[in-house]
């Protein structure tokens, strides 16, 4: 398990050899340049942009971005489109990423809670699919409408609602791509349990996943997080109660 993160920043160090008894002359490395914390999801769909806020939520953003920098994201799909019976419509998520697929999979991130981060699950808001608290791996969900039944509850009697979902960024183009996404057909028996009827049939295939500059983006949605993921080790899926915060862990 690849357990090193890319390094954030390239430093070129010119070294130069003086004629003897001479003094070498001293270059000034170049200044190290940030890199974006923009990623462009390219899908068979269209392309989705995200500004993932790492200051806020910095190991979320952070454990993403490990999969972005090593290809980990290259290949796989979106796989499943959560529709809410309650509400207007879009309502719900749509969820992708490694399917926990062993190959892909890192070590799994601490969780960052939403009453620490302040990143609520808003339409476009990306999130981290889990099942307990710091299980978080390398899937994750876009949100389609509005969840705060993802958001921390502090006064939940739950332990698994109190702690929330990890949002940790947003949409800021392709919302149009998310919604086609969260619309596109889904198979009546694949899916165990709260998955049942959600998984995409076909899936999405996500061709690749990549830093963009952030002066490439266009603001489209003013969002915030969410989650849930297929056969694999990671989400949870909010009730299907408007009025309730409860929440559904997925099958194993």
């Amino acid at each position: 398990m690849i357990k090193d993160m890319p390094k954030r920043f390239a430093l070129l160090l010119a070294l130069t050899f003086a004629p003897s008894g001479g003094v070498a002359p001293a270059f000034a490395a170049p200044p190290a340049v940030a890199e974006s914390d923009h990623v462009a999801i390219t899908t068979s769909a269209g392309t989705i942009t995200l500004d993932l806020d790492a200051e806020r939520a910095p190991l979320t953003t952070a454990n993403f971005l490990k999969y972005v920098d090593q290809k980990r994201l290259d290949g796989t799909s979106f796989y499943r489109a959560m529709h809410l019976e309650w509400g207007d419509p879009p309502n719900g998520l749509i969820q992708g990423g490694t399917g926990n697929d062993p190959k892909r999979v890192l070590q799994a991130v601490a969780h960052e809670p939403t009453r620490q981060t302040g990143i609520l699950h808003k339409r476009g808001t990306i999130s981290m699919a889990r099942f307990a608290p710091g299980t978080a791996t390398g899937d994750f969900s876009i949100l389609v409408s509005d969840q705060p039944g993802l958001d921390a509850q502090p006064d939940a009697t739950d332990p698994d609602a109190r702690a929330g979902f990890a949002a940790f960024g947003k949409v800021v183009s392709g919302m149009d791509v998310v919604d086609r996404i969260w619309a596109m057909p889904r198979s009546s028996t694949k899916g165990e349990g709260v998955m049942k009827g959600q998984m995409l049939d076909p899936t999405v295939k996500i061709v690749s996943v990549r830093r963009v500059p952030a002066l490439e983006t266009r603001l489209e949605a003013t969002p915030s997080g969410a989650l849930s993921a297929p056969n694999s080790p990671a989400p949870v899926a909010p009730a299907a109660a408007a009025s309730s915060t409860a929440q559904a862990p997925a099958p194993r």
